[in-house]
C-alpha cells in the first residue's frame, strides 16, 4: 500500500489529506464526524482505509477547516459542504482515473453528507446518521428505554440506585421521556437530512451499530421499513469490535463495487 499526504485549498484554507494509493477506478471518500482528525478515533479511519485500500480501491481522508492539520475556522457539520466540495475536486486532481466516487460517513459526517444533498459523489454510505437537535433534552423514547433495559441487567446500575446515588428526579423525567408515544412525522434536523436526500439518484447505504445511541436515535425516527437499513449485532458507535470491523468493511466494499 502506497500512503501519501497532500494539501489542498478551501475557500482560503489548506486542507489536510491522506490518499491510500490503490489501482482501482472507484474511489472511496472518507469524512470525519464530529471533531476527529482524519485518522478517526483509535487510529480507526486510518486502518479502515488501509484495509479498502488493500482491496484495490484508492481511499482519500480529510480533516475539514479547523480541526487535526486543517487551517480556517471549525464551524462544525453544518458548514462542512464547501470542506466537501473540496475535497471531491481534489480526489479527481489526485486520482485522475476515477470512474465513481462513493463516500463514507459516520455519526454527523454522515448527517453532512446527506445536507449537502449527495453532489458529486455517485454513491453514500451513511453510517449512525446524527439526528438529534441541539435543543432535544432526552433522546426518543426507543433509545431511553432500551437505555433503561441495559442498566437493570447491571448489578453495579442497581445498587447505585438503592443507594440513593441516582437523581430521582431525573430517573423519573427519563421514564416519563420513554412513555411518550413516537411521532411518525419527521422533524429538525432528520426532516432536513431527509429533504437533502429525496431527490439523490446515487446507491444509499445506511448502516447502524446496534448498541450505539446515535444510531438508535436514527432508527427511531427514521422510516423503519426502508430496505437500505443495514443493522450490525453488538456493535459500538465506531465499530470497534473485530465482528464489527468486518462486517463494516465488507458493507463498504459492497456499495464500491456495485454497479
Amino acid at each position: 500500500m502506497n500512503r501519501r499526504h497532500f494539501l489542498f485549498e478551501c475557500e482560503g484554507a489548506r486542507l489536510a489529506a491522506t490518499l491510500d494509493d490503490a489501482p482501482g477506478t472507484v474511489v472511496l471518500l472518507l469524512v470525519s464526524g464530529g471533531n476527529e482528525v482524519r485518522a478517526g478515533a483509535w487510529n480507526g479511519q486510518a486502518k479502515f482505509a488501509a484495509r479498502i485500500a488493500g482491496r484495490g480501491y484508492p481511499v482519500m481522508r480529510f480533516d475539514r477547516r479547523g480541526v487535526g492539520d486543517s487551517e480556517g475556522v471549525n464551524g462544525e457539520f453544518r458548514s462542512s459542504a464547501p470542506d466537501i466540495a473540496a475535497a471531491l475536486a481534489a480526489l479527481r486532481r489526485e486520482c485522475p482515473q476515477v470512474t465513481k466516487i462513493v463516500a463514507f460517513g459516520n455519526c454527523d459526517a454522515a448527517s453532512a453528507l446527506m445536507l449537502t444533498r449527495g453532489a458529486g459523489i455517485d454513491a453514500m454510505v451513511l453510517s449512525n446518521p446524527w439526528t438529534i437537535d441541539n435543543d432535544a433534552r432526552d433522546g426518543p423514547a426507543e433509545v431511553v428505554r432500551d437505555h433503561y433495559r441495559r442498566r437493570l441487567t447491571d448489578p453495579a446500575a442497581i445498587r447505585r440506585l438503592l443507594t440513593g446515588k441516582v437523581s430521582i428526579g431525573k430517573l423519573l423525567r427519563s421514564l416519563l421521556s420513554a412513555a411518550r408515544p413516537a411521532s411518525a412525522r419527521l422533524s429538525g434536523l432528520a426532516a432536513e437530512m431527509a429533504e437533502g436526500i429525496a431527490t439523490y439518484r446515487g446507491c444509499i447505504r445506511f448502516l447502524v451499530a446496534a448498541r450505539d445511541r446515535t444510531g438508535q436515535a436514527f432508527l427511531a425516527k427514521w422510516n423503519k421499513s426502508d430496505t437500505r437499513i443495514r443493522i450490525c449485532p453488538d456493535a459500538t458507535h465506531s465499530y470497534v469490535e473485530l465482528h464489527a470491523q468486518d462486517w463494516l468493511v465488507e458493507q463498504v466494499i459492497a456499495v464500491l463495487e456495485a454497479q
